[in-house]
């Protein structure tokens, strides 16, 4: 299996440069299924796929081994071919000695390449594979709220999620990450001309600011909850009273119950922060839920530790994140998950992404050798 995938870095390296270079920032719906139009292209014709079409973003890819799919007490691995940024800010692929540069080569083209390598690899060694459902979506940077359900579903009946992630330093694998929330805030006022009628007007922005002050202070590090107002918009001109304002926000948070902690808190800060004459109303919008630590998922933890160190990786165990994936997906609808498994690099959501080309090979062999363990058992 080693010297078959050692004679794969040819292929493994011309793959992940074909999907890097199709841009595919998920707002390019074109870009996106282009992008799946490329892997699609690159897989074995007896593994059965389908394409899942969405009029909100570019697709989906689903994938099943030829034993069956997850749902028969199988492994389900997870991925998506969406980039965090458009074509004109960041494009291209380049090589520097064992590293690549470009968008989504670590996050996750690069994952996509060690799954599909690991899937051929654990194949043609001609040991047994458990049924297996390999799940590719198209709007994780953005909360997979297209896509959430298609991976409740494809979960279901699965023994573990497998999610090809970002590799970390050490290449620790993530078994925590905290829950997000994203919310809209809108203030609304009265407009008024700032010098002939100013006390006839509602300022939405001044509302807003003092909700904007107030929801900041719920941010309990020690609690590991946050409370990130990212943009304020609003105005027409600094002689107009403003009457809308609106403000997007982040949430984190380590447990439901902290999330059900601030919907309450600020809902009640829309109540009681809005100047009279004004409203103050809260629009939620896509989240995940915490990817919590469980006995099982420690359990696959270790397991895939083991695969690890035997294709001379890492097998460390990485400590809370704060960023959100679809193994929270995987991990709220009850298949133990784990996280992080993708080629190893750093840089993901910058213009400084890269990936170490020479974890691709020990990356892919970790999974095959826990899919034939996992077969065995």
């Amino acid at each position: 299996m080693r010297d078959w995938l050692d004679e794969q870095q040819g292929p493994m390296r011309a793959t992940l440069r074909t999907l890097v270079e199709q841009s595919s920032f998920t707002a390019d719906h074109d870009g996106v299924r282009a992008a799946l139009d490329a892997l699609e292209s690159e897989l074995p014709r007896h593994w059965n796929r389908q394409r899942i079409h969405s009029e909100s973003c570019g697709g989906h890819l689903v994938v099943h081994g030829p034993s069956g799919p997850a749902s028969e007490g199988g492994v389900i691995l997870v991925g998506h071919i969406d980039t965090v940024f458009a074509r004109d800010v960041f494009a291209g692929y380049r090589e520097e000695s064992e590293v690549a540069r470009g968008p989504g080569v670590l996050d996750m083209k690069g994952g996509l390449v060690v799954t599909e390598y690991g899937l051929r690899a654990a194949e043609q060694s001609g040991a047994a594979v458990p049924p297996w459902t390999w799940v590719i979506v198209g709007d994780e940077e953005v909360g997979s709220p297209d896509s959430g359900e298609l991976l409740r579903a494809a979960a279901k009946g699965a023994s573990s999620a497998l999610v090809f992630e970002s590799g970390r330093a050490h290449d620790a694998i993530i078994t925590q990450r905290k829950g997000t929330w994203t919310l809209t805030v809108t203030a609304h006022g009265v407009a008024a001309h700032a010098g002939n009628a100013h006390d006839k007007g509602r300022n939405a922005l001044w509302s807003i600011a003092r909700w904007v002050d107030a929801a900041q202070s719920l941010s309990d590090y020690a609690r590991g909850i946050t409370v990130n107002v990212g943009t304020l918009r609003g105005g027409t001109s600094k002689n107009t009273v403003p009457d809308r304002a609106v403000a997007e926000v982040d949430l984190r948070f380590v447990c439901l119950e902290d999330r059900a902690f601030l919907q309450s808190e600020l809902s009640r800060l829309a109540t009681e922060r809005a100047l009279d004459g004004t409203r103050i109303s809260l629009e939620w919008g896509p989240g995940r839920a915490p990817l919590v630590r469980t006995e099982a998922s420690a359990q696959l933890r270790d397991r895939y530790a083991q695969c690890q160190r035997e294709a001379g990786l890492g097998d460390g165990e990485s400590p809370l994140v704060g960023g959100g994936s679809d193994a929270s997906t995987t991990s709220a609808a009850g298949v133990p998950s784990i996280d992080a498994l993708g080629v190893r690099g750093e840089g993901f959501h910058t213009l400084h992404e890269y990936a170490e080309l020479r974890t691709l090979g020990p990356k892919s062999e970790a999974l095959a050798r826990f899919l034939q363990q996992t077969a065995q058992n």
